[in-house]
């Protein structure tokens, strides 16, 4: 049986992991087994600029976290080394972070993630990180707002456009009119 201290300290783990998960806007779960050093030092700092929090967990920890939550369809991808990674800002940050690492470190395998407390498989966590960026997207949102007032705008030129040929052509044939008397 584990000591009083014990206890109290995995407790404290479980709980780390409770709030990483509340917090998160997007969270993956990795497996790392047989990553190098340096590799995994790049990685962290990679992750640490673009302010997601990367952290090993254990299986059995992050098991009483995830029952704590109601994420247990999540319990299924906690086998073998776990490493977590999480965003409290973008819900996509990890996984096209993670996704980008596993296709240069063959070893790094992505297990599953969350967002918004929806928990997604590998292919999710692909589909996640293949999406544009926010700023992107609110960019692409407003060009389609934008498309019609422009057309609008350019119907409304091209009527003024031709309403001042006509009177120049009137203006023009006037006075020609007005030369030959």
């Amino acid at each position: 049986m584990p000591s009083k201290a014990k206890l109290e300290s995995n407790k404290e783990v479980v709980k780390g992991i409770v709030e990483d998960f509340k917090c998160a806007q997007g969270a993956v779960l990795v497996d790392y087994r047989g990553i190098t050093v340096a590799q995994d030092t790049e990685f962290r700092a990679a992750l640490r600029a673009a302010g997601v929090k990367y952290r090993i967990v254990k299986n059995t920890m992050t098991r009483f976290a995830v029952r704590e939550l109601g994420l247990n369809d999540l319990e299924q991808y906690l086998t073998g080394p776990t490493a977590l990674a999480t965003s409290e800002t973008d819900q996509a940050a990890p996984a096209k972070l993670l996704q980008e690492f596993a296709k240069k470190i063959d070893k790094l395998k992505i297990k599953a993630g969350l967002v918004e407390g929806k928990v997604i498989d590998t292919s999710g966590v692909d589909s996640l990180a293949s999406l544009p960026t926010k700023e992107v997207l609110i960019a692409m949102v407003l060009g389609g707002f934008n498309a019609p007032i422009s057309g609008f705008v350019n119907v409304l030129n091209g009527n003024l456009r031709g309403l001042v040929c006509a009177l120049n052509a009137i203006v023009e044939k006037k006075n020609t009119n007005s030369e030959v008397v």
